[in-house]
């Protein structure tokens, strides 16, 4: 079985995401715990991070800077 994917995603100022997969579950996610890594870190820069959008079936912000599916689908809360 495979991870949905990301159809809708929204974020928010204080770095959480909004997203909606295509099984009809949306869940929050918060990148807070995510910026102190290297490849994350860029998006301490909200404007940065308000450009989020789907791609590919996830969500990317940059040619660089995506986020898997799976941590998305699996560390997100149910809303």
């Amino acid at each position: 079985m495979s991870t949905p994917r990301v159809i809708q995603a929204e974020p928010s100022v204080n770095h959480d995401l909004f997203v909606t997969f295509d099984d009809g579950q949306k869940r929050i996610f918060s990148m807070l715990p995510y910026l102190q890594y290297p490849a994350f870190a860029p998006l301490k820069d909200l404007g940065l991070f308000s450009k989020a959008r789907v791609a590919h079936g996830t969500v990317v912000w940059t040619e660089e800077i995506d986020i898997s599916p799976d941590t998305l689908y699996l560390a997100g809360k149910p809303i």
